[in-house]
């Protein structure tokens, strides 16, 4: 049986593959790819056995492309990784801060670090990756350049480090979630009693998506059926429908497995109060999402 495949958005050195690598270890085959989309395709297609995306940072908030994707795709959610972003200022060997006239990175990862750019009175310029901007700096040789992403993207492709920790927030973490298509719940099971706390599974999280009529009060009595059986909303997102004008889908995270008997037993009362409503997944909590 041959390694794991895992596709993910970017060059070689990226955020996402640091993430799988936190998560699985190095034993995998980490497969780049340009964006998102490309993320999820693989995976439905089989080309890859599962997917990591992000989904929301917690200095920017969320990957509006993920959300879209979630929604439109077959996949399940089968974990999640949260990742502590430690940006660096990278550049050619023959590099100096003082030369730097232009700062290239994913818009994400420049928003990140804002007041540093700022600080150094440089153009940014915007591309689809932080690792991919390293690559392009040392292919192109551009000097007076640097890029902003992870000091591991600075040894995959021979840069020098001119500043670590340029991030605003040293809280920075990202948030990724881990996609397959295979169905069901994913390689998990509801906790043992152990794990429990008011038949919930504290371990465990799962994700959603619905849409409620268009009528007043059908947010609040959606959100009732949760608060009723005292269960934890530990993320609530809005995305347009696209199809109507301010209509939304809201993409919520609860605390609980789909198998604990209040969570199925809000998800069916939920069914009778929405629009629409699809269950992406139960899976593992990160163990720096919990308390």
């Amino acid at each position: 049986m041959g390694r794991l495949a895992i596709g993910f958005q970017g060059e070689h050195g990226a955020y996402s593959e640091e993430a799988i690598y936190k998560q699985f270890g190095k034993d995998v085959k980490t497969v780049p790819t340009v964006s998102i989309h490309e993320v999820f395709n693989l995976t439905e297609a089989g080309a890859v056995d599962l997917g990591v995306v992000p989904v929301e940072n917690s200095v920017e908030g969320s990957i509006n492309e993920t959300y879209d994707m979630l929604l439109s795709s077959n996949l399940t959610v089968v974990g999640e990784v949260v990742l502590r972003v430690v940006h660096c200022l990278i550049g050619l060997q023959t590099a100096s801060m003082k030369g730097i006239k232009t700062v290239y990175s994913h818009p994400q990862a420049l928003a990140q670090c804002r007041n540093f750019v700022k600080s150094l009175g440089v153009e940014p310029r915007i591309t689809y990756d932080t690792a991919g901007s390293a690559k392009m700096i040392k292919e192109q040789n551009l000097k007076g350049a640097a890029a902003i992403a992870g000091e591991r993207a600075a040894e995959i492709y021979g840069l020098k480090v001119l500043k670590k920790g340029i991030e605003d927030y040293s809280t920075n973490s990202t948030r990724f979630l881990i996609v397959s298509r295979e169905g069901g719940n994913g390689p998990t099971r509801a906790g043992s009693a152990k794990t429990r706390r008011g038949g919930i599974s504290l371990g465990s999280k799962t994700s959603l998506i619905f849409a409620v009529p268009h009528t007043p009060g059908s947010l609040y009595h959606a959100l009732e059926v949760f608060a009723r059986e005292k269960i934890n909303l530990t993320k609530i997102e809005s995305r347009p429908t696209k199809e109507r004008p301010w209509e939304y889908f809201f993409f919520v995270d609860i605390q609980g497995h789909r198998t604990d008997p209040k969570v199925a037993r809000v998800l069916s009362e939920l069914a009778k109060k929405t629009a629409f409503l699809k269950v992406l997944g139960s899976y593992p909590r990160s163990k720096a999402d919990r308390s």
